[in-house]
């Protein structure tokens, strides 16, 4: 199947401070819809911030299309000191360009990212077992459920569902 329209014009590049007001929305709709993430809703400025632009050595990225950010990862390493040796990541699309190849794209940067910075293998501590979006794309880039928290997350439609925590090797 040939890349969308958007997914074609699309750049992923390292996010800057000055980003992070295009990026505040895409977190807030993400968060609020209530479907995928347990932060709270309504959270200052400065602690979204501080929760979404990763310190080093970790990164947090952007992708563009037409010079609006359309979606963003955060990677770093799941643990410190003994548990450094392993990445994870965190995303968010856009919700109006959900469905394009947007996440895709993020995800292949994050595993390439993690690859290349060194880390034996990635983990995804918390994904939503109804979040099926997620899960086929995950799986589709050799990650394995390897376990399921049962009634770990509050889903604003769903209520209690699992979450999934999600492993594959670089």
């Amino acid at each position: 199947m040939p890349p969308s329209p958007l997914e074609s014009a699309l750049a992923i590049r390292p996010a800057t401070p000055d980003d992070w007001p295009q990026i505040r929305p895409i977190f807030d709709a993400v968060v609020d819809a209530g479907q995928s993430y347990a932060y709270e809703s309504g959270l200052s400025d400065g602690d979204a911030k501080d929760l979404w632009l990763e310190a080093s050595p970790g990164q947090t990225v952007v992708a563009v299309s037409g010079g609006h950010i359309v979606g963003t990862a955060k990677i770093g390493p799941n643990r410190p000191a003994r548990g450094s040796h392993v990445a994870t990541a965190s995303f968010m699309v856009d919700p109006h360009s959900q469905g394009q190849g947007v996440g895709r794209a993020l995800a292949e940067y994050a595993v390439a990212w993690a690859r290349n910075a060194g880390f034996s293998s990635m983990q995804f501590n918390a994904v939503v077992e109804t979040n099926h979006a997620a899960v086929a794309l995950w799986q589709s880039l050799g990650f394995e459920i390897i376990g399921t928290v049962p009634e770990a997350f509050d889903h604003a439609q769903d209520g209690l569902v699992g979450l999934h925590v999600m492993f594959r090797y670089l």
